[in-house]
């Protein structure tokens, strides 16, 4: 794949889809490409975690725990394995298997990193998003609230 092609993927990712070209093409350019066949582990719950992987081509499927759990998501074309890897030092909390052969896109965080510390922008865009999610997940929470209370109302 060339530069270009990899910079249109990386576009499709939510994370990067505000990024400009020279940003893009930063990333693209720094990152790696890894190829996998079907069946292959990409990464194994609980592994430290060093960076994302943007899914180029192919699927993959994330289970719970080591592989033989049950599928929680799967994940195609444009999809971002990993995103908080790319921040902070973090474990896997599942197991990426892929479903075809993929080819990845491997993003290490100290290059994300540097891509904060030269676009500050990037950052604050970044830090919004976290937020809307993170307010977004609360509100959720909240509203299960009611169908526990009613649980704790049972067992007195």
């Amino acid at each position: 794949m060339s530069l270009e092609d990899d910079m249109d993927v990386l576009r499709e990712v939510p994370l990067f889809g505000q990024l400009d070209r020279d940003q893009l093409r930063l990333l693209a350019f720094g990152a790696e490409h890894r190829f996998l066949k079907a069946g292959e582990i990409l990464f194994r719950a609980e592994a430290r975690a060093d960076a994302g992987f943007v899914v180029v081509s192919g699927e993959v499927e994330l289970h719970e725990g080591d592989g033989a759990q049950r599928v929680v998501a799967r994940a195609g074309r444009g999809s971002l394995l990993g995103e908080m890897a790319l921040m902070t030092e973090t474990r896997r909390p599942t197991t990426a298997v892929t479903v075809t052969d993929c080819d990845l896109i491997r993003i290490p965080r100290p290059l994300f990193r540097r891509m904060l510390l030269e676009y500050p922008a990037i950052a604050v865009a970044l830090h919004a998003r976290i937020r809307a999610d993170l307010l977004a997940m609360t509100a959720g929470i909240t509203a299960l609230a009611p169908a526990f209370e009613d649980d704790e109302d049972e067992r007195d």
